[in-house]
């Protein structure tokens, strides 16, 4: 598995914690699926503006998300369900995807949710990894399974919400 990692906003401090939370976030996500190809998957870390700008770009949204997923691979449920697309030679990897992610809503939605910086981190990364995959939320059935799954991955991190 290959996770690069790029860092494009100047907002939020990224620390060798933050960057080892979403390789291993990414890697757990992978691993409950049983997803054992040789991958490659891009994390772009952005604030606010930057994720904005992508939003409206790709989804004509003009304002900030938290999360966005663009596969490279058509899947459902973990399984490859089409032609490989991009394939990296150098690597012998198959290219799932990118995953863009403003650090500055994940400090706003950790504060407004009251908890870690770290566990909404860890949401949203499981999140677009899942996506990647071919989970998706349209309805309450998909968005429980997808939701689930990454509750799993964040319960292994130690990062599971306590509920009051």
């Amino acid at each position: 598995m290959l996770i690069f990692l790029e860092n494009v906003q100047d907002k939020i401090e990224l620390t060798e914690e933050i960057e080892k939370l979403i390789k291993i976030a990414i890697e757990l996500s992978l691993e409950k699926e049983n997803f054992k190809i040789h991958s490659e998957i891009s994390v772009t870390l952005m604030d606010d503006e930057g994720i904005r700008k992508v939003n409206k770009e790709y989804r004509n949204i003009d304002s900030p998300t938290d999360v966005l997923s663009f596969p490279l691979v058509e899947m459902h449920e973990g399984k490859i369900i089409s032609n490989v697309g991009d394939y990296d030679l150098d690597e012998g990897a198959i290219i799932l995807g990118d995953i863009l992610i403003s650090l500055e809503r994940v400090q706003k939605q950790a504060n407004e949710y009251q908890h870690s910086f770290e566990r909404e981190l860890a949401f949203l990364v499981t999140h677009g990894v899942y996506h990647l995959l071919g989970y998706d939320h349209q309805d309450e059935e998909s968005e429980k399974l997808m939701i689930g799954k990454q509750k799993e991955v964040l319960k292994e991190m130690g990062l599971d919400r306590v509920e009051i």
